[in-house]
């Protein structure tokens, strides 16, 4: 739901939640803007991509890390043409704890774009000897997981990383602690799918979304919990473009 209100709130225009059918009830009661529809196996979630065409997903968050969250992840790498990006995060990273490669094949041969947004453990799941290696600074480790993953990384943390497999990284500098908040990084994932959903390239998207999530922590400042992130987006973006009117 997080990363619902993250899309929305950055401009992702239209959002759907899948939901498995236990759930429905309960997300109908926190979503009135934001469209919901059941999933609960593949082909469900195949007949949505078909039918709605979405340009941008995000996996991971409250997903659970068994059967369906990898197959869910592997038929949106499998789609060829309509879907632009695809952000996992939490569960749908630590689904692949014991065959990241099969995650990475996938990544590395699908046509979407595809970020990763770990915190530490969470890259330690995946990348388990770049995590160990006490050689490496936390840009090294991020470029080796890019490299190795076909995806763009986001090495969460006080100084998250952002590194791009053609080896290009960002380092953001504006990092609050106000952000180390449950459900901060749902809103995160949302805000770079959307990005990627109006058509901004990967590793700028990763980027920017980092920036602006970090930008509206800041601005709330103290007892920002992570439901207050998408409702200063708005904030945020009439900071920097005050003369927008439309």
């Amino acid at each position: 739901r997080l990363a619902a209100r993250g899309a929305a709130r950055a401009g992702a225009g239209a959002v759907t939640v899948l939901s498995p059918a236990n759930a429905l009830s309960v997300n109908a009661m926190h979503l009135t803007s934001i469209m919901l529809r059941k999933a609960e196996a593949v082909d469900e979630l195949i007949a949505f991509l078909d039918e709605r065409k979405p340009t941008a997903a995000v996996l991971g968050p409250a997903a659970g890390t068994g059967e369906r969250t990898r197959s869910f992840a592997l038929g949106f790498l499998e789609r060829d043409e309509g879907l632009k990006g695809l952000v996992l995060d939490a569960d749908a990273i630590t689904a692949f704890a014991d065959a990241p490669d099969t995650l990475f094949e996938q990544v590395r041969s699908s046509a979407v774009a595809t970020v990763l947004t770990p915190h530490d453990g969470e890259f330690a799941r995946l990348f388990g000897d770049l995590a160990a290696d006490a050689s490496m600074s936390k840009v090294e480790r991020a470029r080796a997981a890019a490299e190795r993953s076909g995806a763009v990384i986001i090495l969460k943390g006080a100084d998250t990383v952002v590194s791009c497999p053609d080896g290009r990284a960002a380092v953001n500098t504006n990092g609050s602690r106000f952000l180390a908040t449950a459900g901060s990084g749902d809103v995160l994932c949302g805000i770079v799918a959307s990005l990627l959903a109006q058509g901004m390239p990967v590793f700028e998207a990763a980027s920017a979304g980092v920036w602006l999530h970090a930008e509206a922590g800041g601005m709330f400042g103290r007892g920002l919990i992570a439901e207050d992130l998408p409702e200063m987006l708005p904030h945020v973006f009439q900071a920097l473009f005050p003369d927008d009117v439309g």
